[in-house]
C-alpha cells in the first residue's frame, strides 16, 4: 500500500477509536452522548475530572485536522486559515447578550423579536446566527426562529467562559499590528512587556496604559475571565492528580480571586491556603469566597496576603508554591525574578508547581527525568495535531511579550533560581511541572 494511503488509514483508525473512547466517557455518566442541538449542558460538562475525555478529544481533533490537511487541496486549506470570521460573530453574540435573551425562550424566538430585544438589525443578526449555527452554536429551529444550544450557553453573561471570550475581544486589534511590531525599530528586537504588539496598537490609538492597569470593573471582569480560562483548560484536573494529601500548606501565587484555591480548599479541607496577589486584586476576594467557600473563611483555613511577586517574596516556609497561568505572562527575565523570589523562602522540602501550557517541539530532547508525558502517534501531527498551545503562545506574545514554553525552557528558568524539574503531569492543553530545590 502507498505510504500516504497507510497514513490516511492510520488517521481513520485514530478517529474511530478516540471517538468511541469519548462516547464511552459520556455514556459512563448514565446520560448518554450529548446531541449537537442539545439545549442543556451535559453533566460531564460541569465535572472537574474530565481528563480521559480530553485525552480522547486531543487525538480526535488532531487526527481530523491532519486528515483534512492531507486530503483537501492546499489552496482550500490555506485560504481557510484567514477566511474565518467565527470570532467576529461570537463577539457580536457576546456583546449583544443574545444567549441571555434566548435563554428565556427555550421554544425559540423569532429574529424580529430578538432584534427588538438587543436593538440590532434583524437581517444582520440572522446572518451572524446562521454562521454560528453551522458549528452547533445556536440552532435555527424553523425559518428565522433560533434557540440556544449547549455551545451557545457558554456565551451567557453569567458564564465564566463568556467572560473569558469578552476579555479576548481586543486581541484581533493587537494581532493586526504583529508584522509592524516585528519591523518597527523600537519594537522589533525588544522582548519587554512594554514593547508587546498590544502596546504598539494602543500607541497608534493615542493610548499608553499597560496591560495590568485596570479599574475595579475591568479587574473583576479579568478575574472572571481567568475562571473561564480555567474551565476551558480543565485546570481542575490538578485537584485529582497531584498528591495533595501529602501537602499541608499551599501558597497560591498570583491567586486572583481564587479560581483554583477555592476548589482546592473545598476538596482538601486539611490544607492551609495563602492567597497572594496585588492589593487591588485581593480587595475583590471576599465576595467570591463568601459565596463559594464560606466554610474555609469561618474555619480560618485561608489567609490573604498582598504581594508584588516581581519585587517581593511570598510568605515563608510553605509546602507548595503554586503558580497557575502566571509564568506565561512574563518574558524570561521577569519569570526568573518571580522564581528567584520564591526560592528565597522555600524550605528544603518545599515544591514549586508551575501550571501552564507546554509547547512540544519535534527536535527537542525528552530527557527530563520523567516519563509521564503522552506521545502522539506517529501518524499524527506534533502536539497531537492540536494548535491550542501555540495559539495561546501567540496570545501571550500579543498581550505582553510573554510566551508559552517548552520543557527545556522551563528547566532553564527554573535552574536560574536554583530549582530542578522533578515531575510532570500531563493534563491535556496544560501541564503541571513540579520543581524542587536543586541539590549541590
Amino acid at each position: 500500500m502507498d505510504p500516504n494511503e497507510v497514513k490516511v488509514e492510520a488517521l481513520l483508525g485514530i478517529i474511530n477509536s478516540s471517538a468511541r473512547e469519548a462516547m464511552a466517557e459520556y455514556k459512563d455518566t448514565g446520560h448518554g452522548v450529548p446531541g449537537i442541538d442539545a439545549g442543556t449542558l451535559h453533566p460531564l460538562d460541569l465535572a472537574t475530572d474530565t481528563l480521559a475525555l480530553r485525552k480522547a478529544i486531543r487525538l480526535l481533533e488532531g487526527a481530523c485536522e491532519q486528515l483534512n490537511t492531507i486530503l483537501a487541496p492546499p489552496q482550500h486549506t490555506t485560504y481557510n486559515f484567514v477566511n474565518n470570521y467565527n470570532w467576529a460573530c461570537i463577539d457580536v453574540a457576546v456583546q449583544s447578550r443574545i444567549a441571555d435573551v434566548l435563554d428565556k425562550h427555550p421554544g425559540g424566538l423569532s429574529v424580529d423579536a430578538l432584534a427588538d430585544a438587543v436593538n440590532l438589525d434583524k437581517t444582520k443578526i440572522a446572518r451572524v446566527l446562521r454562521v454560528l449555527a453551522l458549528r452547533g452554536c445556536f440552532k435555527e429551529v424553523k425559518r428565522d426562529v433560533f434557540v440556544n444550544t449547549r455551545l451557545s450557553l457558554m456565551l451567557k453573561s453569567t458564564s465564566n467562559v463568556g467572560s473569558c471570550i469578552r476579555h479576548q475581544r481586543d486581541y484581533p486589534r493587537y494581532a493586526a499590528v504583529l508584522y509592524e511590531s516585528m519591523i518597527d525599530q523600537e519594537f522589533a528586537r525588544s522582548h519587554t512587556v512594554e514593547k508587546a504588539p498590544r502596546a504598539l496598537a494602543l500607541r497608534k490609538e493615542g493610548k499608553t496604559n499597560s496591560f495590568w492597569e485596570m479599574d475595579d470593573e475591568a479587574r473583576d471582569t479579568f478575574h472572571k475571565s481567568m475562571m473561564g480560562y480555567s474551565e476551558v483548560q480543565s485546570s481542575s484536573a490538578v485537584l485529582h492528580y497531584y498528591p495533595w494529601d501529602n501537602v499541608s500548606s499551599v501558597v497560591d501565587v498570583g491567586s486572583g480571586t481564587g479560581a483554583m484555591s477555592i476548589p482546592l480548599a473545598k476538596m482538601f479541607p486539611h490544607l492551609r491556603i495563602t492567597d497572594q496577589d496585588l492589593p487591588e486584586t485581593l480587595k475583590l476576594w471576599r465576595t467570591t469566597w463568601e459565596k463559594k467557600a464560606p466554610e474555609a473563611l469561618l474555619d480560618g483555613r485561608v489567609e490573604f496576603v498582598p504581594l508584588n511577586f516581581l519585587e517581593e517574596s511570598p510568605v515563608v516556609g510553605k509546602d507548595v508554591y503554586y503558580l497557575r497561568s502566571v509564568i506565561h505572562d512574563w518574558p524570561d527575565d521577569e519569570s526568573k525574578v518571580i522564581l528567584h523570589n520564591i526560592r528565597k523562602v522555600m524550605r528544603p522540602n518545599s515544591r514549586v508547581l508551575i501550571h501552564d501550557c507546554v509547547l512540544l517541539r519535534k527536535f527537542e530532547g525528552s530527557d527530563i527525568g520523567t516519563n509521564s508525558i503522552a506521545k502522539a502517534p506517529e501518524s499524527a501531527l506534533l502536539n497531537f495535531g492540536s494548535h491550542t498551545t501555540h495559539q495561546l503562545d501567540m496570545a501571550m506574545w500579543l498581550l505582553c511579550n510573554g510566551k508559552e514554553r517548552t520543557l527545556d525552557e522551563f528547566k532553564i528558568i527554573g535552574a536560574s533560581a536554583g530549582l530542578v524539574l522533578t515531575q510532570t503531569y500531563d493534563f491535556v492543553g496544560t501541564m503541571l511541572l513540579e520543581f524542587r530545590i536543586a541539590q549541590d
